[in-house]
């Protein structure tokens, strides 16, 4: 199997629509629509933790869906920047807090057969408030009220049980994430 076309089918200032031909396995050829991000090398989400044991989650309005999602800082790599250095530019954009000890948790796809993606997961540990002097060097983005809460370990399913029963929608990810952060952090002791 193989790509043997692109073309791009609109473009706007952040995505663009894709027309990929390919070569399925037996010959034919295919045609298939894909999104990709514009002026993009790569997407990242922190899972910061508290030397508290305390996960930071944002609630944040999404036009696209018109209503408020939970999820964990993220953001584009899209200044050039590592993709770690990436991670921690959003989480004091995102939640005013800060990290010294950052890792790599995981990275693939998040829609695969939709956009071309891939995202890279960090995990923030002994987050702190971060200083009003790196706060200032990195100021959220216009577009983005974003509200921050700490919410202890233990009680992060329950927590979003909470949130889904007030309306808000639940980023899934973040299921699968919490549960591999918890496992860093339990063998992190």
């Amino acid at each position: 199997m193989e790509i043997v076309d692109r073309a791009v089918v609109w473009e706007g200032r952040f995505i663009r629509c894709v027309l990929l031909t390919y070569r399925d396995s037996s010959g034919a050829l295919r045609s298939w629509e894909a999104v990709e991000r514009v002026n993009c090398n790569g997407i990242v989400i922190v899972i910061p933790v508290t030397k508290n044991e305390e996960f930071i989650f944002i609630r944040q309005f999404r036009p696209v869906l018109n209503r408020y999602v939970i999820e964990f800082p993220a953001g584009l790599n899209d200044r050039g920047e590592s993709l770690r250095d990436a991670a921690l530019r959003e989480l004091v954009e995102e939640t005013g807090y800060a990290s010294d000890s950052i890792e790599l948790l995981a990275e693939g796809p998040v829609s695969s057969g939709l956009s071309t993606e891939i995202t890279t997961v960090f995990l923030a540990k002994d987050v702190i408030p971060a200083s009003d002097d790196l706060k200032a060097d990195h100021r959220p983005d216009e577009s983005e009220a974003i509200e921050v809460f700490l919410v202890p370990v233990d009680r992060a399913f329950e927590r979003l049980g909470e949130f889904t029963s007030s309306g808000d929608c639940i980023d899934l990810k973040m299921f699968g994430f919490l549960e591999r952060a918890k496992v860093h952090i339990k063998n992190g002791r």
